[in-house]
């Protein structure tokens, strides 16, 4: 079940309007100057226009879910959900090699295994990737496979249209008249073609750490983690690419990582 506990506040509602102004912006360029799309529109041809406005529809509908979602917060209740007596706890540890979870010095939660606590949102995040300001939410277990499918989609539209912003401008007349009429699409243009190198470097990064069982967080401070630190493998969560990939986009149900790690990384942290 989809949780919706996006961080809230000002500061998220400018930087999705910023995102719904910029989105705007450019769809008006693509659509207002003589591209390859407004020529189809004008010929009856509204496959492909259409085709286009549904991609950039389905990519800001992935953005608000990603951006509005619980990443997977760790609650103040799971600690009591399931109370357990002293001997099934030892019973308990003793199952796990005696792997003993590490309480937050901020919000004093036992964190499950990958967890991090991130200052901006002021919670604790399993499987913690990143802190994301263009989202203004964390990425986490829960919304981690839409932030992969949001940037996938994204990029497939500004690959799209990049050359359509393209095809609209007319490099036989320059001047400062033709500059100041083309100024949109221009705009259009320089923004698409940075976000398609962005998007292009965000997918490569999460579809390579997705395909490993690693997180951002992890891969960058894995001498500071004591369960990869302490490790004898390298990676105790690995357990091939198409199985990772499997276990990524197709798990809906949390995982308890400190179940498995013994399981697989063999060593008490």
């Amino acid at each position: 079940m989809m949780a919706w506990r996006g961080a809230r506040g000002s500061g998220g509602f400018m930087v999705r309007a910023v995102y719904v102004g910029l989105t705007c912006g450019v769809l008006l360029g693509l659509f207002l100057y003589p591209t390859d799309l407004q020529r189809q529109e004008e010929q009856g041809d509204l496959l492909q226009p259409l085709l286009f406005l549904a991609l950039v529809l389905c990519s800001m509908s992935l953005y608000f879910v990603v951006s509005l979602m619980d990443p997977g917060y760790v609650e103040h209740d799971e600690e009591e959900k399931e109370p357990v007596s002293d001997e099934k706890e030892a019973m308990s540890s003793q199952e796990t090699l005696n792997l003993r979870l590490r309480r937050c010095g901020y919000c004093l939660l036992k964190q499950p295994m990958r967890a991090r606590h991130c200052q901006a949102c002021r919670h604790c995040v399993r499987r913690y990737d990143h802190h994301c300001p263009w989202i203004y939410n964390c990425v986490g277990e829960r919304n981690h496979p839409f932030f992969v499918a949001y940037l996938a989609v994204q990029l497939v539209v500004l690959l799209w249209a990049l050359p359509v912003a393209w095809s609209g401008l007319d490099f036989e007349h320059p001047s400062w008249a033709w500059f100041q009429y083309n100024l949109l699409l221009l705009l259009s243009f320089l923004v698409v073609a940075v976000f398609t190198v962005v998007m292009i470097l965000l997918l490569g990064c999460h579809l390579y750490l997705a395909s490993h069982n690693t997180t951002t967080w992890e891969f960058m401070s894995r001498h500071r983690i004591s369960y990869l630190r302490d490790c004898e493998v390298e990676n105790p969560f690995d357990r091939g690419i198409f199985l990772n990939l499997w276990q990524f986009f197709c798990t809906c149900r949390l995982i308890a990582w400190e179940t498995l790690y013994p399981e697989v990384g063999g060593h008490t942290v």
